[in-house]
């Protein structure tokens, strides 16, 4: 049923596993899993990764380790957390299908920002864009700052869930962005055109029109995955 896996996050895969065959209802809503000895033996690993694998699980909602009896498959009203396979977010082409996922959210941030956004929003944004510039200038590759700003645009939109899902994709896509940044802040033209790129979304914010913002937006995302496929990544 199981895969035998490397030694490299164990844990982390052997949830994985499970989580994959509970959503093929090989284990049913409410049922029960087999005990940490088997699983240890079907995987090839301790029954200390086992463990770690169930410990996650449960604080995902998945599962409900009850004493004495075992563990079981959280019920269908049970609510879950969203969630990427790190290693499956690395390989070839996933960074660019995550950056895309991003891509379609950022147009509605822009959006939902030129509409909502208040004075006090805008000098946030401000302040952010002009906090790229200066690592720029001082030989830095930005990416704190780039990440800030996006955030600051965000938090503008007055939606919370906007800001945590933008902070939950960026794990995936931490990578990519030192790499392009740093390729960036190297090519004149290339931090160029990423100035130009926040400037027009930051533009059509002030200006309070979310189709603008919508486009800028989107453009800039298209123009990151542009840069990202040239510097090699995804």
């Amino acid at each position: 049923m199981f895969e035998k896996i490397p030694t490299r996050a164990l844990s982390d895969t052997v949830a994985q596993q499970l989580l994959e065959q509970i959503d093929k209802g090989t284990f049913a809503r409410g049922g029960k899993l087999p005990t940490e000895a088997v699983l240890a033996q079907q995987f090839g690993v301790s029954r200390t990764v086992i463990r770690e694998a169930i410990s996650r699980l449960k604080n995902e909602g998945v599962v409900e380790p009850r004493q004495g009896s075992g563990v079981f498959v959280g019920g269908l009203g049970t609510l879950r957390p969203l969630r990427i396979d790190s290693a499956e977010a690395a390989e070839a082409g996933s960074v660019l299908q995550i950056l895309a996922l991003r891509r379609a959210i950022e147009a509605e941030v822009a959006s939902e920002a030129a509409l909502r956004r208040s004075e006090a929003d805008m000098a946030s944004i401000d302040a952010a864009l002009a906090r790229i510039d200066a690592a720029v200038l001082e030989g830095d590759d930005g990416v704190a700052e780039d990440v800030a700003f996006h955030r600051a645009i965000a938090v503008a939109t007055g939606n919370p869930y906007f800001l945590k899902t933008l902070i939950f994709l960026n794990q995936y896509l931490e990578a990519g962005t030192v790499i392009t940044r740093r390729n960036e802040a190297l090519r004149e033209d290339f931090s160029r055109q990423v100035r130009d790129e926040h400037a027009e979304i930051v533009a059509a914010i002030r200006a309070g029109d979310a189709a603008a913002a919508r486009t800028a937006a989107t453009s800039h995302m298209n123009n990151a995955a542009r840069r990202l496929a040239q510097a090699g990544i995804g």
